[in-house]
């Protein structure tokens, strides 16, 4: 690796399809989704492909539910939001998620060399707290941040609400879509992006200073860039 970065005072992680396997929990709840919405009578024909709501990930979830059923009107779509948001939180605490390989070890080995790390998702504020909670991370994290809970509308004004109340000048976002390579270009930090988990297309991380196929690559990347 011969380019050098410059060391973070912060790393900030986008959370599905870059620490968390999302398909894990997504695709039993998507299914059962669908299973609800058509008992209640909002929904009628078969539940539509799998590689619709995958291919939406990152994406806010008003724009997911237009990209995976765009003839519901409005009231599904909510009801949709509700549903999804149960039925993950359930499927997190009845065990059985994923996160990536090496992802516990490589944030704990980060943690112990004094970076701060956070969480900048467009999820949900408690689908992102369950899976911190469920998965033992939240000693890890000085803050967790969910468009949900800071009801922004992008993840680059994420991000700066972030860098602002920490007073950070200098950070790595690390993520797989392209959102998280706008929110640190736009925010002038460091773009790792992540190319292991394979829902977004190859353009998704262009623009990217550095791309990593697997997670504990950041351990090396982190120890040798310069102050």
């Amino acid at each position: 690796m011969s380019m050098k970065l410059k060391k973070p005072e912060a790393i900030i992680f986008d959370m599905d399809g870059t620490l968390f396997q999302t398909e894990s929990l997504l695709l039993p709840a998507y299914h059962k989704m669908f299973d609800i919405l058509r008992a209640e009578g909002l929904y009628t024909g078969p539940t539509p492909p799998e590689e619709r709501i995958l291919s939406s990930l990152g994406m806010l979830l008003s724009q997911i539910w237009k990209n995976v059923m765009p003839d519901a009107d409005e009231a599904v779509h909510r009801r949709a939001d509700e549903l999804l948001l149960q039925l993950e939180v359930e499927g997190l605490e009845a065990g059985g998620t994923l996160l990536y390989p090496k992802v516990t070890e490589t944030l704990a080995a980060l943690h112990e060399r004094g970076v701060k790390l956070f969480v900048a998702s467009n999820g949900l504020e408690d689908y992102i707290h369950s899976i911190v909670v469920v998965h033992e991370l939240k000693e890890l994290f000085a803050g967790l941040y969910s468009a949900g809970g800071q009801g922004t509308a992008t993840k680059t004004e994420l991000l700066r609400i972030l860098l602002d109340e920490h007073g950070i000048k200098e950070a790595w976002m690390v993520g797989d879509r392209s959102s998280d390579v706008e929110a640190g270009k736009g925010n002038g930090q460091t773009v790792i992006g992540c190319a292991y988990a394979g829902f977004g297309r190859q353009d998704e991380l262009k623009g990217s200073d550095v791309i990593i196929s697997a997670f504990d690559e950041l351990i090396g990347l982190y120890d040798n860039s310069t102050v």
